[in-house]
């Protein structure tokens, strides 16, 4: 597996390609994302939106019909991508799939699972390929996503970071935002930001 990043936008936001056997996954195309996302794939085959948030959205519906190929986003957060409910002028994209929380999905002989952790958004997924986990806005080093925003849900992120916890492996974290890292660094500081929220 191959893994290339770019920050995009106001925000940088962090987009993702990833690449298994030949096949590039493009995770996240934000703010000004489609022009290095042309130049640095070779055969696309799918979008993956870690969830809803227009910053990593922007560029969905663009790239979309540049690459002829489908949009895979969970199924909490379909209508932020469809009704800019933010009002940023976020142009307006289509999920082909809808996808349910903790499903595992075959794309091109790949297998990616989209791990629900609610609570930043209603959809919020770390999505799984191989021993990485691109978390949108889950966690991020030493840190998590905020709750305060419209459609977060304070309860929900706890019971999310609970689950992380208890997770038993130690994937490679790629954030939506900031360095990569690992949930096993991540779990020393999970007991904080629980007790904050």
């Amino acid at each position: 597996m191959q893994i290339k990043m770019q920050p995009m936008g106001a925000y940088q936001t962090n987009c993702y390609i990833v690449t298994v056997d030949d096949h590039d996954f493009i995770v996240d195309p934000g703010v000004g994302a489609t022009e290095w996302v042309f130049q640095n794939v070779a055969n696309p085959v799918a979008i993956l939106n870690t969830h809803g948030h227009f910053d990593h959205v922007w560029s969905n519906a663009e790239v979309k019909k540049a690459l002829s190929i489908p949009i895979f986003c969970p199924e909490g957060d379909v209508f932020m991508l469809e009704k800019d409910p933010f009002g940023q002028g976020t142009p307006p994209s289509r999920a082909d799939v809808a996808v349910k929380p903790d499903e595992v999905i075959d794309i091109e002989g790949t297998k990616v699972k989209f791990l629900h952790f609610p609570g930043h958004t209603p959809g919020c997924s770390a999505i799984e390929i191989g021993d990485a986990w691109f978390c949108g806005d889950f966690l991020f080093k030493q840190s998590i996503g905020r709750v305060d925003f419209p459609y977060s849900d304070p309860a929900a992120m706890k019971e999310s970071l609970k689950r992380a916890l208890a997770y038993p492996e130690n994937p490679i974290l790629y954030p939506g935002h900031g360095p990569s890292t690992t949930l096993e660094a991540e779990k020393r500081v999970i007991p904080y930001w629980l007790k904050a929220i």
